[in-house]
């Protein structure tokens, strides 16, 4: 792969085309809204159903775009979310079902109404987000490269990191003529320069760490592969000077200053070819595993009938979730998803001490978290039936109500190793609120809650934003804080 040469070491710079440097391509259509009137807009009230309202953990059940409006009036969230993960809508014209026909969630919007639809909620995730924070959205190829434009206008050019390829499902045996669709994209994002980032690498196996380090020294017996201890640029400070009589190839620098050169020297780091050619020895034991990079294989959604899931249309694989989060956040730290679906985002964020915030508007979503957060997840496929008299699966295909315990129990499952996730808040939108009253009150009998750990009221109270600053005061607080 060839390697291009920055144009600040180019002799012939006044040949250079130029261009403004606040020359930034964007996307106009009709309906777009200014930054500011989408972060004017009024905050709402939220019922809290269930749980206690310090718990730094909550789930909303309403619009995204007015739970974030009011998140932005909390001091403990504002500015302070050090990670956001989102796998919105992809505009793919279709109505989603669980795995009992239930629709789950519709997804209609297309066009320019889709991507205004996403970037209000962008913009408003932008002020949520901590200075040192990261945003990953989720998409396919229907509209990632609009939203790719629009994030590049809402977090900066310069801050984007990585077009993330995600294999997605096993390959398939296409009859129209075309490639296999067997991938999406994640759109990796942070506010600044400044961001946290502990890199993912993947383990070493013998195979490949015999075939990558392929030398051993005699004498420790480690063993090491040999680099270039040079780089393709000209360079006109120490790194472009002689080191031990020899100057760096034609159009390259060393990689090193000629005294960090002598240190690698004086540990017998440096290997000397027969013709003298100088190269570096780099350790298998020094190393930490395979830097990941930005094709990801490994991380399919459900594919077989040997795994435990939700049941959730658009339930991600939660190892992916994982990676996400440990290489973008600290232990402690506040994520975010506000398409969170199935709760897998969040599952799997308590697992690694992270505490959270997701919104949902689907009632078969918070059904389908609550029941995840209870009981964990279950096998997939139509064979979860309970075993007849003579021992056989029954034929017929049983479709688990919300929180059967009796049915779940019977399951010879992973699941029975689960540890409820009760340390939330459940907060909804008044006008919703009414429907989920008989599934919390399930919620509280199956999880074996008691009356003095969580409450549950008939008539929901008020959420009461932290900020305690009334409604008129609100608009003027968002105006000042930009």
């Amino acid at each position: 792969m060839a390697t291009g040469i920055p144009k600040s070491h180019l002799a012939r710079k006044s040949t250079l085309p130029t261009s403004p440097r606040s020359e930034q391509p964007c996307l106009v259509y009709d309906g777009k809204r200014s930054d500011q009137s989408i972060l004017d807009a009024s905050p709402v009230d939220f019922a809290s159903l269930w749980g206690d309202t310090s718990s730094a953990n909550r789930l909303y059940y309403g619009d995204n775009s007015q739970v974030l409006t009011s998140l932005l009036h909390d001091p403990d969230v504002h500015g302070k979310v050090r990670l956001i993960y989102i796998d919105p809508p992809y505009a793919t014209n279709s109505v989603f079902q669980s795995r009992s026909q239930t629709d789950a969630y519709s997804d209609l919007l297309a066009g320019s109404h889709y991507i205004e639809f996403l970037r209000e909620r962008l913009v408003l995730l932008r002020e949520l987000l901590a200075e040192d924070g990261s945003i990953y959205v989720h998409l396919d190829e229907n509209m990632a490269f609009h939203i790719k434009i629009i994030m590049d206008e809402i977090f900066g050019r310069s801050n984007f990191r990585n077009w993330i390829t995600r294999k997605k499902c096993n390959p398939k045996n296409y009859t129209r003529k075309t490639y296999g669709n067997i991938s999406d994209f994640i759109l990796f994002y942070t506010k600044t320069d400044d961001y946290v980032w502990h890199r993912p690498v993947e383990g070493w196996t013998p195979e490949r760490a015999m075939k990558e380090y392929s030398y051993s020294e005699g004498v420790t017996g480690r063993r090491y592969k040999k680099v270039p201890i040079h780089a393709p640029g000209v360079r006109n400070g120490n790194t472009g000077k002689s080191w031990r009589g020899m100057r760096p190839p034609p159009g390259k620098h060393w990689q090193y200053t000629p005294q960090k050169l002598d240190e690698f020297e004086a540990r017998g780091e440096i290997y000397w070819s027969p013709n003298g050619n100088p190269r570096r020895k780099v350790y298998l034991d020094e190393s930490e595993g395979i830097p990941v990079q930005d094709i990801w294989l490994d991380y399919r959604d459900a594919h077989n009938q040997n795994i435990e899931i939700t049941g959730y249309p658009t339930e991600k694989n939660p190892n992916l979730l994982a990676r996400i989060i440990e290489a973008s956040s600290n232990s402690g730290d506040l994520v975010l998803d506000c398409f969170c679906g199935s709760g897998t985002l969040l599952s799997v964020a308590s697992g690694l001490n992270r505490r959270w915030i997701g919104v949902d508007n689907s009632l078969e979503a918070i059904q389908t978290t609550l029941r995840r957060f209870a009981l964990g997840t279950q096998p997939m496929g139509d064979f979860v039936s309970a075993r007849n008299g003579n021992g056989a699966k029954s034929t017929q295909n049983a479709t688990l109500s919300l929180f059967d315990l009796t049915d779940i129990s019977k399951l010879e499952s992973e699941s029975s190793k689960h540890i409820p996730i009760t340390n939330f808040t459940f907060l909804s939108e008044e006008t919703l609120a009414p429907k989920l009253f008989s599934t919390l009150k399930e919620w509280k009998t199956n999880t074996g809650q008691t009356k003095g750990d969580l409450f549950l009221k008939e008539q929901p109270a008020k959420y009461v934003a932290r900020t305690k600053v009334k409604r008129s005061q609100r608009k003027h607080k968002t105006k000042s804080r930009r």
